[in-house]
């Protein structure tokens, strides 16, 4: 059959005509049902370009995650240094560490006791129940003649001479002479801590409440308040129930220097090649914290990154002045690191409380949650619960149990600790087997082939004795900040 030039297009037509013309017809219908304008049914030619025009425009738009330049106010600003990630680790108890808060706190109430009892007049023995109430200054979990009576070798027990029943007690021979040795290794150098602590504080004065509590953990004598001045009239003075530094020039050249700076002088004034090829993240360089991670943290590759953002951070003295450095930047962290690295070095035992940090927190430009900076830091103190308190104790201080730099204090106080576990072993014969040579050398660790690990009872002891008076801290705002201090 033959068909013209229309016969093809009438075919379609035909074909599609209906269909589109009912499809337009459906959609005016469809539309006049929901009650709107009304529309004309469109031809079919005119249908067809309208949705390929429909079409065309689709594929002209931009797809939906296309993002357009745009100025902002915030993008008109400098941008921001990024901050360190930090990573929060999960504390870890470690054992050794604690025992030896254990042996020091019970140390720590001996002494006390010891120079109490020194400044009483010899007289007459000294009644128990006038010590009881030194019970909850000195931080014992028993009550104090039970304490008095657990070590004979340093505390006699002595009928009143007025009072048979009445139970009194004297220092033994053996307690004098702690306590002559005790003031000449404390004679040394206790001035120079004391100077150190001055220096990294604001004003370079303390309030006297607030020295106290160092006192033992210093070894500071029991009359500093009185004697530095006398013995250094240009360096320290005393008024106004705070004690100041007035001037260094009395005092060794590096006394305004860090203990890290003082450790590696050779190495910064002669650095080597080799010295200076090391990165500055490396645990040798100079000026780095050394970093003893519990079991398991130091070979984790978010830590490593962590320490090693770290020490790349520029290393500032706590004694410079950090008055222009932002507070919450990272930079002003690492400056709080050192300076809580220093004041832990200054001590004899490299430990110290967290409440008697708490009282020099506004002189040391602290921030207030203190507290986090020992838990963000496993590597460089350990945060320990020991005691039912909360003690700081620097890792690097001790190495197998024992302090890596002995200073001579701590060596007569471990033979304080000889004399207490010897009455605890031995009761009233432990006087016949103490071995108190001249130059202070015994055994330590061991006593007749028997060891003995201490005795945990003491408790929160934040204060000390000062003068013939035994200060207690404990009404002060001790726990304001707890809350916020458990949680870093």
């Amino acid at each position: 059959m033959g068909l013209n030039h229309h016969g093809l297009g009438g075919i379609l037509y035909c074909a599609t005509g209906p269909i589109l013309g009912h499809l337009g017809t459906e959609r005016v219908e469809a539309v006049e049902g929901e009650g709107q304008k009304e529309h004309r049914a469109l031809p079919p030619q005119h249908f067809l370009e309208h949705f390929a025009r429909r079409r065309r425009r689709r594929r002209r738009r931009p797809p939906a995650t296309a993002s357009f330049p745009t100025t902002t106010r915030h993008q008109l600003d400098p941008p921001l240094p990024a901050k360190m990630q930090k990573v929060r680790l999960k504390w870890v108890k470690n054992r050794g560490l604690d025992h030896l808060i254990e042996r020091t706190t019970s140390i720590r109430a001996s002494c006390l006791l010891l120079d109490h009892l020194a400044r009483l007049p010899a007289s007459s023995p000294v009644p128990a129940r006038s010590l009881a109430r030194l019970q909850k200054p000195l931080g014992l979990t028993v009550a104090v003649l039970r304490f008095l009576r657990r070590h004979p070798t340093l505390f006699a027990e002595q009928p009143h001479p007025r009072f048979p029943t009445l139970p009194s007690f004297s220092l033994t021979p053996a307690s004098h002479t702690l306590l002559a040795r005790l003031a000449d290794a404390s004679a040394r150098d206790a001035h120079l801590r004391l100077a150190r602590l001055l220096l990294l504080t604001r004003s370079r004065s303390l309030p006297l409440a607030s020295v106290l509590p160092l006192r033992f953990d210093l070894g500071l004598p029991f009359n500093f308040a009185a004697a530095f001045p006398a013995a250094h009239p240009g360096v320290f003075a005393v008024a106004n129930n705070r004690i100041s530094l007035l001037s260094a020039s009395g005092l060794p050249d590096d006394i305004a220097f860090s203990s890290l700076q003082r450790r590696h002088a050779a190495a910064i004034e002669s650095a080597t090649y080799r010295a200076l090829s090391r990165p500055p993240s490396s645990s040798s360089a100079p000026l780095a914290f050394p970093m003893r991670f519990p079991r398991g943290y130091g070979g984790m590759k978010k830590v490593k990154a962590w320490m090693d953002e770290f020490h790349r951070l520029p290393y500032i003295s706590p004694y410079d002045d950090a008055s222009g450095i932002d507070p919450e930047s990272d930079i002003y962290e690492k400056r709080n690191i050192g300076l809580l690295h220093e004041l832990l070095g200054l001590t004899v035992h490299k430990m110290v409380r967290r409440n008697a940090i708490r009282l020099l927190r506004e002189e040391l430009a602290l921030p207030h949650k203190f507290t986090r900076l020992f838990t963000r830091y496993p590597g460089v103190f350990y945060l320990s619960l020991k005691c039912k308190t909360t003690t700081v104790v620097l890792r690097e201080g001790y190495e197998r149990g024992k302090l890596v730099e002995q200073h001579p204090l701590a060596a007569v106080r471990d033979k304080v600790h000889y004399v207490m576990r010897t009455g605890v072993l031995y009761r009233g014969k432990g006087l016949s087997k103490l071995v108190l040579d001249e130059d202070g050398a015994e055994e330590e660790g061991t006593l007749d082939g028997e060891e003995f690990q201490g005795e945990g009872m003491d408790e929160d002891a934040d204060v000390e004795c000062f003068g013939m008076d035994i200060v207690d801290d404990d009404g002060l705002a001790a726990d304001e900040d707890d809350e916020g201090d458990s949680d870093g």
